[in-house]
Parts: C-alpha cells; sequence; structure tokens
C-alpha cells in the first residue's frame, strides 16, 4: 500500500524549508510520496496575515513542479472553516482507500500537538512523523503512533520572508524556483 505524507500549512508563502523536508520523506523512503495540503484557514494562527487560498494554492503547484513524489492537496478548500487535521485525514482515507496517510509535523507543532483536535485519533489511526525545527526540541518522544525523521533544516519561516519582502528584500534564494517571481508579478506581501 503506498504510504503518503500529508504536509499540512498555510504556506503563506512556501519556501525552501517546507520542500526540502518534503523532498527528503520522498528520496529517504519514509514516504513514497508527500502532497503539500493547503489550510485555509488554521485555528490555531492569526488569519490576519493570510494572503487569498488560490494565492497560496498556485505558489505550491509552482513550488511542487518538477519535484519527483512531491505533489499539492487542495481537499481542505472543500471543506468546512476552520479545517481540523483530523477531518481532512478521515476524508482522504475514505477518497483514497488504496493509500494509507500519515501527518507529517515540525518539532514546533509537536510540542502543542495536544491542543490539535482530536490528537490521540490522528496518532492511532495515521501515525506522525516529525522532522526537527532549530530552536525546538522534540519534547515527549516516545509516543506510539509517532516517528522523528532527521531531515536536515534551516532556520526559516514564512514569517520572515513576508516581513522581508515587506522591507523591499530579494527572497529569491529563500523560495522555490518560480515562487518570488509569482510574488513580484502579483505584488503581494508589500
Amino acid at each position: 500500500m503506498e504510504t503518503i505524507g500529508i504536509l499540512g500549512g498555510s504556506f503563506n508563502p512556501v519556501h525552501i524549508g517546507h520542500m526540502m523536508v518534503a523532498s527528503y520523506l520522498t528520496q529517504w523512503k519514509i514516504v513514497d510520496r508527500v502532497w503539500l495540503t493547503l489550510s485555509p484557514l488554521n485555528p490555531l494562527k492569526d488569519p490576519g496575515t493570510l494572503i487569498p487560498d488560490l494565492r497560496r494554492l498556485d505558489m505550491l503547484k509552482i513550488a511542487s513542479k518538477g519535484v519527483e513524489g512531491v505533489e499539492t492537496c487542495d481537499i481542505e478548500l472543500t471543506m468546512p472553516r476552520p479545517s481540523y487535521t483530523i477531518d481532512t485525514l478521515r476524508l482522504l482515507a475514505k477518497r483514497y482507500p488504496s493509500k494509507r496517510f500519515k501527518l507529517v509535523v515540525g518539532s514546533d507543532n509537536w510540542n502543542i500537538f495536544q491542543r490539535w483536535r482530536s490528537y490521540e485519533d490522528i496518532l492511532d489511526d495515521f501515525g506522525v512523523i516529525v522532522y526537527p525545527r532549530p530552536g525546538k526540541e522534540i519534547q515527549q518522544r516516545f509516543v506510539d503512533g509517532m516517528e522523528i525523521v532527521h531531515s536536515p533544516s534551516i532556520d526559516l519561516s514564512s514569517t520572515f520572508i513576508r516581513e522581508a519582502i515587506a522591507k523591499g528584500r530579494d527572497m529569491n534564494s529563500f523560495l522555490p524556483p518560480g515562487v518570488y517571481q509569482y510574488i513580484t508579478e502579483n505584488n503581494l506581501y508589500k
């Protein structure tokens, strides 16, 4: 059975850190494929800085183009908001019964995972792959349904990217090929 890693997020914008993790998971055979799953509204984040869903989805498509084993998933755009990961995973499992889904989160999200809706069900029914984030030590290392991977990581966030673009900085080297061009052409994050 094919295993799909679900790497969800606001991707506001997607950056090279996201793509490094996704590529690592497929190339090192942790999962067969990674679906970058756009979250329109994360219930644990402030929606005030989000650009429109379709702009973020366009950037995900640009970023994943030509990256073997990495695809874009827009399932949450059709779901009620705010979106909850357990609902997304259950819908994916129902829609694609021949695939196995595992959630992929950074150590920062793992450390607040108990705040997620039905987090025990996510662990029991799907499993969670945790990758390191700089400065965020992984707490609770030995939990059933949780797997730690040692993917390369960089200290980079979408917040940093947005703030730098707003200050007129060139972020081309921080974003997947084509994404910075899309941002500048559409005058985003100014």
